[in-house]
């Protein structure tokens, strides 16, 4: 059996211990006819993976075995097909989003909510992750990426991109709609972009002033630091801005995730992307609060077509695949200014 170089996770630990090992396990194989094999050209690192390895997210099951090989913002060439795929030849280049596989014939898989298929199975949770060389996938969940696209800008598309995409569309974006952003990191500083693209004013809340600028960078109106302090927090918004039409929360923190809410104007729509306790939440405001996850295969290849089009920026930075524990250490100390990407 051939080998392939992976990083391999046998048990949860903080980073700081490097609990990714480097390790030489069997090259994956096309087992049925509707796969294809890529050898990877790059894995993004996604905020959702260093709490996968670290076990803060034991209790709703991830990683739900071990070991495993993490990563699943994943883009590669293919190498091999099966016998009845049609939709990619060798030779083609494809990306894996976080879903790997869905069954197809479940109410959410017949409404073109694939990612919601509560019988998926996820890249990055077994050993088909994106912290190594190859991967197989069934040809419907992997999404054409253009010749022309760098694979660490391609990358991140697959998870950070799709979220980020999916988020500004909950938030019903339209010409002028202010929209604030919580968390500007690799997918926050995708979503002010996508929310850009839809004509929003958009203004951006970190902690970090480096995520401040290149929120403005990247076309915010403003850029604000976050403060605990929330109701001084909440005066400040007010007196620049006012209430807010929508919030977006995509930092993991629940004081965040509360001041979203609370900066929201009266039948605003707040929509979160993280997970974290219930927050308060007053009836008779008329908020709707609403959860978002990744996207479908269909939102997938609008994601690669906007960025394409109109040339959106996704800020990377480039780690080889033996320095993912490296990575993932600079992410939990901020140190990233906004995804980092492995390549094998």
């Amino acid at each position: 059996m051939e080998k392939m170089r992976a990083m391999v996770l046998s048990e949860c630990a903080k980073i700081e211990t490097n609990p990714l090992k480097l390790t030489q396990i069997d090259k994956h194989q096309i087992k049925r006819s509707n796969e294809i094999l890529l050898k990877i050209e790059a894995c993004g690192v996604c905020h959702s993976q260093l709490h996968g390895i670290e076990g803060d997210w034991k209790d709703i099951g991830i990683p739900p075995t071990l070991p495993t090989v993490p990563g699943h913002e994943v883009v590669g060439k293919v190498v091999q097909i099966g016998d009845k795929v049609t939709k990619f030849k060798i030779g083609d280049r494809a990306g894996i989003t976080p879903l790997l596989e869905a069954c197809k014939e479940c109410q959410y898989c017949k409404e073109g909510k694939e990612y919601l298929c509560e019988s998926s199975i996820i890249t990055g949770e077994s050993f088909k992750g994106g912290y190594t060389e190859y991967i197989t996938v069934v040809e419907d969940y992997a999404t054409k990426v253009p010749d022309n696209m760098r694979a660490e800008y391609a990358a991140p598309l697959f998870c950070a991109g799709i979220t980020a995409y999916k988020a500004v569309k909950a938030a019903e974006p339209k010409l002028n709609k202010k929209i604030g952003i919580f968390g500007i990191g690799g997918v926050g500083h995708m979503a002010i972009q996508f929310a850009k693209v839809e004509n929003c004013k958009v203004i951006a809340f970190s902690r970090s002033q480096k995520h401040l600028d290149v929120a403005k960078r990247l076309g915010a109106s403003d850029a604000m630091v976050f403060s605990e302090k929330q109701e001084k927090f909440l005066d400040t918004l007010k007196e620049k801005h006012g209430t807010l039409d929508a919030a977006i929360v995509f930092a993991p923190a629940d004081i965040v995730t509360d001041t979203a809410i609370k900066s929201v104007k009266k039948g605003g729509l707040i929509v979160i992307a993280t997970v974290g306790e219930n927050p308060s939440f007053m009836p008779f405001e008329e908020k709707t609060i609403r959860g978002t996850l990744i996207g479908s295969t269909k939102d997938m290849e609008q994601v690669i077509k906007i960025c394409d089009e109109e040339n959106l920026e996704v800020i990377t930075q480039i780690f080889p695949l033996e320095q993912a524990n490296q990575a993932l250490k600079k992410l939990k100390d901020s140190e990233i200014e906004a995804r980092a990407v492995l390549i094998p």
